[in-house]
C-alpha cells in the first residue's frame, strides 16, 4: 500500500539509526539481513519480548487491538516506552484502560500506527497518514526525527508484519 508518507525526499543517513537495540549505523547491513531472516515475531510479540513496552501492550489488550496488530500488516508502529506512558499526568493511563474509555484509547493507539512498513532510511519530513484516519507530522530536528513532537529514540525494530520505531512520548490526536 503506497502512502504519501514516502513521497518526500528520503533521509538515508540519520544519525540516530539503530537496529534492534544496537547502534551500528551503516555497518548493519549483514546484521540486519541475518536478524530479519530469523525474526518470527509479529509487532505485538516483538513489543512483549522487548520488555520496555509493558504499558503499551496492556493498552493494546484493553483496546482489543491485539489481533489487528498480529495481523498481516504491514504496519509501522511508533511505540512509546513505559517511561513515556509514566510521564503522562497522574491517573491518565489508568483512566484510559477503563472499559468506558475504550474508544479514546483506540483513537490514541491507532494514531501511533502507519498502515505501511516504513524503514528509518525512508523516513522523511511531512505528513504521515495514521490508522485512526488523521495525519501525524514528521519533522527532522537537530539531526533526529520527531513525530508530533515525540523523539524517535530507536529505529528499525523488525517484526514479521512491520517495523517498530521507539518514541519517548505518547502522542495524542487532536480529537482524543
Amino acid at each position: 500500500m503506497k502512502t504519501k508518507f514516502l513521497t518526500l525526499t528520503a533521509i538515508a543517513a540519520l544519525p540516530f539509526a539503530t537496529f534492534a537495540g544496537s547502534s551500528c549505523g551503516s555497518s548493519c547491513g549483514s546484521e540486519k539481513a541475518a536478524y530479519k531472516a530469523e525474526m518470527k515475531a509479529d509487532i505485538v510479540d516483538t513489543a512483549v519480548a522487548a520488555g520496555s513496552f509493558n504499558t503499551l501492550v496492556a493498552a493494546i489488550q484493553a483496546a482489543g487491538l491485539v489481533d489487528t496488530l498480529k495481523g498481516e500488516g504491514p504496519f509501522t508502529v511508533f511505540a512509546p516506552t513505559d517511561a513515556a506512558f509514566a510521564a503522562l499526568p497522574a491517573g491518565t493511563v489508568e483512566s484510559l484502560l477503563l472499559p468506558e474509555n475504550k474508544d479514546k484509547l483506540i483513537a490514541i493507539l491507532t494514531y501511533h500506527v502507519v498502515p505501511a512498513k516504513v524503514k528509518a532510511k525512508d523516513v522523511a519530513a511531512g505528513e504521515a497518514p495514521t490508522v485512526n484516519g488523521q495525519t501525524a507530522t514528521i519533522a527532522l530536528v537537530d539531526g533526529g526525527v520527531t513525530i508530533e513532537g515525540a523523539n524517535v529514540i530507536q529505529t528499525d525494530v523488525w517484526a514479521t508484519n512491520g517495523v517498530i520505531h521507539v518514541i519517548d512520548q505518547v502522542i495524542i490526536p487532536g480529537d482524543a
